[in-house]
């Protein structure tokens, strides 16, 4: 068996990858998806020896019969599921030490996501030193938007006309 170190950092990952893309999971247990790409991403799948249809035989054979999701020892159990086929000119130990340290200490990537592109006319659209008139009001000298200030009239309630260079000295003139 691994040391304790690998098993925590094993574990570790096992968490990173099991909360990917889900905003309500835990990280106590991982979908067959997450399994999925965590196999892929950490270079499980070889092509060769494991393919993306082991890992799927191997995570509903280690998973319990009505359940959709596994745990962290079912997780183990998977992993030393695969492991003589990843590693085959290995011992069954060594070849699951070896597997471990292909997971331990990864996370999800995000290869392949797409990026926002500002192209040509996106670039001149959102150009906000460009903007005129009543829009131009909607932001200040940097570029950055005034938010509900910048959208929105503020009624004055002063008493005064607007730009009226004495305003608030009433108080000071007229002494009670």
């Amino acid at each position: 068996m691994a040391e304790s170190a690998d098993m925590a950092s094993l574990e570790e990952s096992f968490r990173k990858f099991a909360i990917y893309g889900d905003t309500k999971a835990t990280g106590q247990e991982m979908n067959g998806k997450n399994w999925a790409k965590l196999c892929k991403d950490c270079k499980v799948i070889d092509g060769k020896g494991v393919s993306s249809t082991d890992v799927d035989i191997v995570f509903s054979k280690v998973k319990g019969k009505t359940a959709r999701v596994i745990n962290f020892v079912e997780f183990k159990k998977a992993l030393e599921e695969l492991a003589p086929k990843r590693f085959k000119d290995k011992s069954n130990e060594e070849a699951f030490e070896s597997i471990c340290q292909l997971v331990a200490g990864k996370e999800p990537a995000n290869v392949g996501v797409t990026k926002a592109k500002s192209v040509g006319a996106v670039e001149r659209l959102t150009d906000t030193s460009k903007y005129t008139g009543s829009h131009k009001e909607r932001f200040d000298e940097s570029g950055k938007g005034k938010g509900k200030s910048g959208r929105e009239n503020i009624v004055d309630n002063s008493g005064y006309v607007a730009a009226y260079k004495h305003a608030g000295t009433y108080d000071a003139k007229v002494k009670k």
